[in-house]
């Protein structure tokens, strides 16, 4: 998958905006190829200038020749040539700038991320980050114009939300109030799950033989059914390579006076996650997938809703499985990937939810080819945000479909994992259900 520029695709009166993730619109690698190929094309606007210079000089030095030759039109290509030279090598330095300004973004979250963690690491991403600021002192303030605005809507539409006269809105803040306030929202590198997961049991309740997902709608709506929690996909390819994909549904019992009780995807698991303590639904999710046959070292993607991008974070963070890829939609967290894995998240800026991740970190996460795809989920209050409607696995079937439709680079380059899928010569899927069990 590649990564070329941001994006925002229209759906009727809704927006769907595809950007690398926190307030970078573009990966900085991508951006600094792109200066690159503009400073090689403005070379050959020179050089076709130059071209003209030499033809109008060679015209001039012959009366004979001058009488048959357009000199006026000639002189005037030549300079339409220079404007064209320049307007192109105005924009390669803005680019080089803005990529600049986008790795000053960068350097300042991953300092901050690794300082606790790794010391040297953190200073090395200090050091950097002065070079650049002492180079051009324009980055310092570009940069902190970039998160400021990133800052500013990575929650549009929250404080829209159908409130009775304003009695709700302490509860539609309260997402933002927490993520941003403890910090848990983004899972940070080196910190794994701590404590003793309780005691859970997995049982298959349903297998088939499906074919493989046709886009990210599609995958969305492979999320199990009310019977089980976590299905698992064994793909078999040509030649005989196996690789899984894990569906982690959300929330199926949020009554917190029942926290605690059989069911592992609860309210009490998601406490535990969220302050990244071991939940029964990360276990059970562990469980499932070794019962389908997937050991470590194995490739295992994921398509999470909900509390299952919770689960996905720490298998992607942590577990023995090889977590190239994960797709989540409306997860109360994100993870701190490597450049080796891709992170495609969906999120609607009015989720209460999704703001618990307090938008995540300015510098987004994961390979080049990680982005996030965002919009107002519900942007028409009414009755239906007391059942928190932008949250609803339905909404993001809708953001899912929309980003299906997008021709941005990077959603079609989404489009090529799932035919890659759709090559496998067997498919087997098996449902679980989880229950606690002491």
């Amino acid at each position: 998958m590649s990564v070329s520029a941001s994006a925002r695709a229209s759906a009727g009166d809704e927006d769907l905006e595809i950007d690398h993730g926190g307030a970078i619109a573009v990966d900085t690698e991508q951006l600094r190829e792109l200066g690159a190929r503009l400073r090689r094309l403005a070379w050959r606007y020179e050089e076709a200038r130059e071209a003209i210079d030499r033809a109008l000089a060679l015209v001039s030095s012959s009366a004979e020749t001058a009488l048959h030759v357009d000199v006026g039109a000639l002189q005037r290509s030549g300079e339409r040539l220079g404007a064209l030279q320049a307007e192109i090598e105005n924009a390669c330095t803005g680019t080089l700038l803005m990529a600049d300004a986008f790795e000053v973004v960068e350097l300042r979250a991953r300092a901050e991320l690794l300082a606790l963690t790794d010391a040297a690491a953190s200073d090395a991403a200090r050091v950097r980050l002065d070079t650049l600021i002492a180079d051009d002192e324009r980055l310092g303030t570009m940069a902190d114009w970039l998160t400021a605005h990133w800052e500013e809507h990575r929650f549009d539409g929250l404080d829209e939300q159908y409130d009775l006269g304003g009695a709700l809105s302490p509860l539609f803040a309260a997402g933002v109030l927490v993520g941003v306030g403890s910090g848990l929202g983004k899972v940070r590198p080196g910190l794994t799950l701590k404590g003793t997961a309780d005691p859970v049991r997995v049982t298959p309740v349903k297998s088939s033989t499906p074919s493989a997902p046709q886009g990210s709608a599609a995958a969305l709506r492979r999320m199990p059914g009310a019977g089980a929690q976590v299905a698992v996909e064994k793909y078999t390819m040509a030649g005989g390579a196996t690789r899984y994909v894990a569906y982690i549904s959300g929330t199926h019992n949020s009554l917190p006076w029942q926290a605690g009780e059989a069911e592992p995807w609860d309210m009490k698991s998601n406490t535990e996650l969220y302050q990244g303590r071991a939940s029964a639904s990360y276990q059970a999710t562990v469980d499932a997938l070794s019962a389908t046959g997937a050991k470590p070292g194995d490739q295992v993607d994921v398509v999470a809703y909900s509390q299952g991008g919770m689960i996905a974070a720490h298998l992607a963070m942590e577990s023995e499985f090889d977590v190239s890829m994960q797709m989540t939609a409306g997860s109360p967290t994100e993870p701190t990937l490597g450049d080796d894995q891709t992170l495609i998240q969906l999120r609607h800026t009015d989720d209460v939810v999704s703001s618990l991740a307090a938008g995540g970190s300015a510098a987004g996460t994961g390979s080049p080819d990680s982005f996030t795809a965002s919009r107002e989920g519900d942007p028409h209050d009414g009755m239906q945000d007391l059942m928190l409607q932008a949250h609803s696995l339905e909404a993001y079937i809708e953001t899912a479909e929309m980003l299906d439709a997008s021709d941005d680079p990077r959603a079609e380059a989404v489009d090529e994992y799932w035919k890659e899928l759709g090559e496998a010569v067997e498919i087997e899927r098996i449902e679980f259900h989880a229950e606690r069990t002491g």
